[in-house]
């Protein structure tokens, strides 16, 4: 953890260098990259890295007169970078995102994928994955999945925020530490910026969702969350929240206009998005995630899956 000098935080990490070789064996360990190469492009090569937070939200700065292309595997954290100068192009080969100055982008979430960088001067900012959870579940019913629709880019609003949130955050490290509450609430904020630019796949929560009269309903979605994996029945869930098998029909009805089995299924299909989106082709196929996930039967699998993402599940696969 980092702590506050009188010249500001000290760094969780800050190398820089000269040599080709240092900068794979610096930065391809910080990303699990496995197939890295960097080159010289014009002029002398040289690169920096630092970063400053701690492990729930860190912001980093990284440079490079030189090139760059390689594999990057991100694990428990959401990543959000910007270049100001310089060129990147994030998820090479697949949904592959040409970076624009100034304008945040999402790195793919839990799967590895390829980037290309050229001369570049590039902003970071690692969040804890269960921090955008938490933050995340103050809007929509969430369940594991750390699901964003990275199609649509943000809106100039939505930057502005983002960019305040994140301005914000760095002046309460420097002036009051990682133990204070500043930092602790500003990472909030950051994270709630966050949702604001990139639409966040999940259910939105219904009007009262945190009233007292809604306790045992949100038990139940949250037994229904942690066991999605296994076989469940109502009796499962009505015991679970301390119901009557009736009276948990008759909450979710009411509060959520579907029975329990059916918000079990979507919950289950979305598990099954989560884990073709992670897949390689050839590394597993549709119909074994189907069956991992309840569906046996793939033409209503498809359908389903194709109202719900906009696309068939053999299609994330190959993504």
């Amino acid at each position: 953890m980092s702590t506050t000098s009188e010249d500001g935080p000290a760094s969780l990490v800050s190398v820089a260098g000269t040599d080709t070789d240092a900068a794979i064996a610096d930065l391809a360990g910080m990303y699990a990259g496995r197939a890295w190469h960097t080159g010289r492009t014009d002029g002398s090569y040289w690169y920096r890295y630092v970063g400053i937070g701690d492990e729930r939200m860190s912001i980093r700065r990284s440079q490079m007169q030189g090139s760059l292309r390689g594999d990057v595997a991100v694990e428990g954290e959401v990543v959000v970078q910007w270049i100001d100068s310089g060129s990147a192009v994030v998820d090479v080969g697949r949904d592959a995102v040409a970076m624009q100055r100034g304008i945040p982008t999402l790195f793919p979430v839990e799967r590895r994928f390829d980037v290309e960088y050229r001369d570049w001067d590039q902003r970071l900012v690692h969040l804890d994955r269960d921090l955008v959870l938490d933050v995340a579940s103050e809007r929509y019913l969430v369940d594991r999945a750390v699901d964003f629709d990275r199609s649509t880019q943000p809106t100039a609003e939505s930057v502005v925020r983002w960019r305040a949130a994140v301005g914000t955050s760095v002046q309460a490290l420097r002036t009051s530490g990682t133990d204070s509450l500043a930092w602790h609430e500003s990472q909030r904020e950051v994270a709630a910026a966050l949702l604001d630019l990139y639409r966040f796949r999940a259910e939105a929560v219904p009007p009262g969702w945190g009233h007292h009269r809604n306790a045992r309903i949100r038990t139940a979605v949250e037994y229904l969350h942690a066991h999605a994996h296994e076989p469940l029945t109502v009796s499962d869930v009505a015991r679970a929240a301390d119901l009557s098998v009736r009276g948990l029909q008759e909450a979710f009805q009411r509060t959520l206009d579907r029975s329990p089995m059916q918000y079990l299924r979507e919950v289950r299909l979305r598990r099954a998005h989560e884990d073709l989106a992670a897949a390689h082709l050839g590394e597993v196929a549709v119909a074994d995630v189907a069956a991992r996930w309840g569906f046996t039967h793939m033409g209503r699998f498809s359908g389903e899956y194709l109202r719900r993402f906009g696309e068939y599940p053999k299609q994330t696969l190959r993504r």
